[in-house]
């Protein structure tokens, strides 16, 4: 922690542990004491950490080729590239790195789509966001957020955005009405914002309002994807399916023009982002117009196939599902009553507990330190909520004994307060 003081930029607040070894749900700080990770690497880690096929990928590829830069084919793209379109039902993939850079992407391809497709006047395309919103921290991205953390001091700011009300239908339809508008950008659960969960029927909605517009809708499912709320994607509603085949529903799936993943399509062990549309939108981008020197490597083409494969043959989406209703009635039948909780709140394993205090106070940030103390891992967002976002892999034991060690704290901590 002193080296990182002294040597590294301050562009985080880290929790104070210093973890070094990591296995499943567990991880363990360099003194050796084990925690529950409760936050997974902002649900990078769906998979658990250090799982043996998608890290057995990472090393035997490593050690075969790593990189060829996309002057060159290489042998594991075209599979990868392959595996995730059957996945999800698109024509195309874009592979890039992180998930800032797939929402840049997807900016870019739904600009050059308006242009050449829709029609609309050069550099008067625009694309409707959400208040709240968090999609990264380029300086494109910061420009239509509404965190002055993340966008004040680092203008001027890029133009071409409206930002409109989370979870407003009649907010969007307006927006709509602008024959420049190109592309509608939203979370279909706001993760970084506290997990908000819209209304039921917010996501379909606001896809079929784009598709009578002729406007893109951008799903942003960087941590909503890959399974973390109970099935491949939170765009899938409620499917119901009882394994990793999920067939996409037509009744309760609500298809994205362009589909933004990142963080668990490698399970945490690589960075690794894919943008996902059909050929009318995806070929509109020629040679030498977009790309990146890592974005499709060997690495990382072989490590999210691994990945992919880990969730469908474990069953991983099934496993969220029970885990996070074990969660949300375990924890509200502990903790529920407590002044202390303000809300508890969620889908899947991606849950928050809204503490009864301003977003000002240290009380979540004094919370996550006493979970800590008691071996569970999780960090405030906005102030005051804490985000539970365990691995996927977690088992009904494991879930009992983190729900009895957080009943501990926060029935502790009301007292003493």
């Amino acid at each position: 922690m002193d080296l990182e003081a002294r040597f590294g930029a301050h562009n985080y607040h880290p929790l104070p542990v210093v973890l070094e070894r990591g296995e499943g749900v567990m991880v363990w700080d360099v003194e050796g004491k084990a925690y529950f990770d409760f936050l997974s690497a902002y649900s990078a880690v769906n998979q658990g950490h250090g799982h043996p096929r998608i890290v057995g990928a990472l090393v035997d590829q490593a050690q075969t080729l790593a990189l060829t830069s996309r002057a060159f084919y290489n042998a594991q793209l075209g599979p990868f590239e392959e595996a995730i379109t059957a996945r999800f039902g698109y024509d195309k993939v874009l592979a890039m790195n992180s998930g800032a850079e797939a929402v840049e992407t997807a900016i870019k391809l739904c600009r050059r789509w308006a242009y050449d497709v829709k029609g609309i006047p050069a550099n008067q395309a625009k694309i409707i966001v959400c208040g709240e919103n968090f999609h990264g921290r380029t300086s494109t991205i910061v420009s239509f957020s509404s965190d002055p953390d993340s966008y004040a001091g680092f203008g001027p700011y890029m133009p071409g955005f409206e930002r409109i009300p989370y979870n407003d239908i009649p907010a969007l339809e307006k927006a709509l009405q602008d024959p420049h508008v190109a592309g509608f950008l939203v979370e279909p659960i706001q993760g970084e914002a506290g997990v908000v969960v819209p209304d039921g029927t917010y996501i379909s909605e606001a896809a079929a309002l784009c598709r009578a517009h002729q406007v893109l809708w951008m799903a942003d499912e960087i941590q909503t994807g890959i399974g973390r709320t109970g099935s491949w994607l939170a765009t899938c509603g409620d499917c119901g399916c009882q394994t990793g085949r999920c067939e996409r529903n037509p009744e309760t799936y609500s298809r994205a023009d362009i589909l933004i993943l990142g963080k668990a399509l490698s399970g945490g062990v690589y960075p690794v982002s894919a943008v996902l549309a059909d050929d009318a939108i995806m070929l509109t981008i020629k040679p030498g117009q977009h790309g990146s020197t890592f974005g499709g490597n060997p690495i990382a083409a072989k490590v999210a196939q691994a990945a992919l494969a880990v969730m469908e043959d474990e069953e991983l989406m099934l496993n969220a599902r029970e885990r996070g209703v074990q969660f949300r009635e375990g924890l509200a039948q502990r903790i529920g009553t407590l002044k202390l909780v303000q809300g508890i709140r969620g889908k899947g394993l991606l849950n928050a507990v809204l503490i009864n205090d301003s977003p000002e106070s240290s009380t979540a940030w004094d919370l996550c330190i006493a979970l800590r103390d008691a071996g569970i891992l999780a960090k405030p967002t906005h102030g005051n909520i804490i985000r539970f976002a365990p691995p996927l892999v977690i088992t009904e034991a494991q879930m009992e004994e983190a729900l009895n060690r957080m009943e501990k704290v926060f029935t502790r901590f009301e007292q003493t307060r």
